[in-house]
């Protein structure tokens, strides 16, 4: 288990209904194949053993005789696998027939599950068998194993992993409106696993996918959910394998119904556990109110490394969906222009200042302005769309900057800045031949002074344009770009920015906005601060100095999202640039030095992101200091940089 991924599966054995010994025999070569492929929770369907449409044949010791007599050469033949395995059988218990989960791992039945919700409507009969399980644990005699812990309120915890907790439930009592997963995840049960033998109908695999991928959200767990295939008897009714391995709210891999497909991927054990940790409401442990009722039995799996076959996403601001994306698209341009809508009303603003470049960042934050107010029914000439020329201002976003203004309605405006950052070298004694931080800031600061200067005249706003990888890397001038009276793009990192400003290219009915939102795109990020080379095109291009905005991107998301350290994060973007998910291709040396860049200039910045102004957030990742990020600006980042140094 390497960076706390476990490797679990869901499978589905083929079946003939009632025969016991050739069940037994699929199953076995069904949990060998998925321990061949790494799997260290395996889970079964529900009472697949005999067959879950074994109906009133559930009644003759014949049956349960051979039932018990196949678990044990089950687990006696699987002890060599280093895994947790979940089989479904019928156990008598004190006279009583339940329907259980068998959990054992090398060699040793560790407990029985029995179910909860026994479904007893339209094609299901179960109470007509089976008995409901109790919720606490006692000790019984099964199949000819003494003490046997026998209850739902159990949970199975690896000794050499403290994030693997694992708990089972049966098939209906997830459908149960409080089920006993919940009460399982609450004393601290990280995995859930639940064995199923759930038919087909038309819509129910969308339902209940959507099911178990709540389920996991909600109670911020790996969720491993395994069906009943079409062995099943289908006098009435098909079964089709559905298996689902879902991880907080997401889906790591699906079967589709008659597959026969298994069901194998990673569950992060550690992200779920920085979640848990993070989520200040979600009480586990000693904190849960009924933890002392549940009894824990323990196991062990060696700590081996984990080969990843999950996705690892390489730009995972950005759906990859196109319908996704333009939702989300949408999604953000209402939050931004509500945002500042609300801000607009609340100062009695007609007009806002907006420094346009001819960039991505300043046009989105044009567009917005836009949408804001048509939103509040205003004029857009109330938009004041400020041009400031200066020593790196190139003809082509300058054209841009020019054009987008027009293409929008708003005002135009004006104002070189040669003159005014020559005095101010003069004034301070700065040789502008020395192309160094004082020549660039210069600069900024100066188009900072006049876009407030005109704000003050207009009785307007200044709209600040700078994004969440910028204010990431600190790549801004500290009261130049960095200040504004609202920022609207500060949650929202360069890589999905690109796509905003794609979303209204395609969707606007302007063929003017449309042509020059394309050329934007097309354009390469700079601060255009430095002079143009001799075929006045630009010289100072940004990628090139701090490094690519896909992999920061990345670095940003997995560090603060998902609260990994230094080590995971490269591994994880090692896989995800290898060139098969259609992102750029990067090797491992340009990884890692950019993920050095990236920790340097995150921990040294962190002063200009604690006096940010206010600015919608947008996504599950921000950088505000009175929201989502409170950091010390002093903090040292030396155990980060130390670790990669490591690798």
């Amino acid at each position: 288990m390497k960076d706390g991924f476990m490797s679990v599966a869901a499978v589905t054995p083929q079946v003939k209904v009632a025969d016991v010994v050739y069940n037994a025999q699929q199953s076995l070569a069904a949990i060998m194949q998925a321990a061949a492929a790494g799997a260290r929770i395996i889970v079964l369907p529900e009472l697949g053993l005999t067959g879950y449409t074994c109906e009133d044949l559930f009644w003759q010791d014949a049956l349960l005789n051979a039932s018990d007599q196949a678990l044990n050469k089950l687990i006696d033949q699987t002890a060599q696998l280093d895994a947790l395995i979940m089989v479904g059988v019928p156990a008598r218990i004190n006279a009583k027939l339940y329907n259980c989960a068998a959990v054992f791992c090398h060699g040793e039945l560790l407990g029985l599950v029995p179910k909860k919700a026994l479904p007893t409507y339209n094609e299901f009969y179960e109470s007509r068998h089976f008995s409901v399980g109790p919720d606490a644990t006692c000790f019984v005699d099964f199949a000819g194993h003494d003490c046997v812990t026998f209850g739902a309120q159990q949970l199975f915890s690896c000794s050499s992993m403290p994030n693997l907790i694992v708990a089972a439930e049966i098939c209906e009592d997830l459908w149960i409106p409080q089920p006993p997963s919940i009460a399982a995840a609450l004393a601290g049960a990280t995995v859930i696993c639940n064995l199923s033998a759930s038919n087909e109908v038309v819509g129910k695999a969308d339902y209940r996918r959507d099911l178990v991928r709540g389920q996991s959200a909600r109670l911020v767990a790996g969720y491993i959910y395994t069906s009943a295939g079409w062995g099943e008897s289908t006098t009435d009714v098909v079964f089709g394998g559905h298996n689902l391995i879902c991880e907080n709210g997401t889906v790591l891999a699906q079967s589709a119904p008659f597959s026969d497909e298994p069901c194998i991927s990673q569950i992060d054990l550690d992200r779920l556990a920085a979640e848990r940790r993070r989520i200040s409401t979600f009480q586990t442990a000693a904190e849960a109110r009924d933890a002392a009722d549940f009894y824990v039995n323990y196991f062990n799996i060696a700590l081996t490394p984990t080969q990843l076959t999950r996705n690892v996403n390489p730009h995972p601001f950005v759906p990859s969906n196109t319908i996704r994306r333009a939702e989300r698209c949408e999604n953000i341009f209402e939050i931004q222009a509500h945002g500042l809508a609300k801000r607009l009303q609340h100062t009695h603003s007609q007009h806002v200042v907006v420094g346009v470049s001819g960039g991505l960042d300043s046009t989105l934050a044009s567009l917005v302005c836009a949408r804001a107010f048509d939103l509040l029914d205003l004029d857009h000439e109330g938009i004041i769309a400020v041009t400031m020329p200066g020593f790196g201002t190139t003809a082509r976003t300058h054209n841009n900057a020019t054009e987008l203004t027009a293409a929008l309605g708003a005002t135009p405006l004006e104002v070189s800045i040669g003159d005014a950052v020559r005095q101010h070298f003069a004034d301070i004694g700065h040789d502008e031949a020395v192309h160094d931080v004082t020549y660039e800031n210069s600069q900024a600061r100066e188009r900072t002074q006049i876009l407030m200067d005109i704000a003050n005249q207009e009785n307007g706003l200044v709209i600040g344009t700078g994004d969440l990888s910028e204010l990431a890397l600190g790549w801004a001038t500290y009261n130049g770009d960095h200040m504004s009276m609202y920022a609207v793009n500060t949650s929202i990192p360069k890589t999905l920015i690109r796509h905003l400003v794609a979303y209204v290219a395609d969707k606007c009915e302007s063929e003017e906005l449309s042509a020059v939102l394309l050329d934007v795109l097309a354009t390469p990020v700079s601060p255009e601060l430095l002079p143009a080379d001799a075929d006045g095109k630009i010289s100072q291009k940004t990628e090139d100095l701090v490094g690519p905005y896909e992999l920061h991107d990345f670095f940003l998301y997995n560090m603060l999202r998902c609260g990994f350290p230094p080590a995971k994060i490269y591994r994880l973007a090692r896989i995800a640039f290898d060139g098969t998910n259609g992102a750029q291709t990067y090797d491992s040396v340009t990884i890692l030095s950019w993920l050095k860049v990236f920790y340097h200039r995150f921990f040294s910045q962190q002063f200009k992101r604690s006096c940010l102004p206010d600015g919608p957030k947008v996504g599950s990742v921000a950088v505000s200091p009175r929201g989502d990020l409170r950091m010390p600006s002093d903090a040292v980042v030396n155990l980060w940089l130390d670790q990669l140094e490591e690798l």
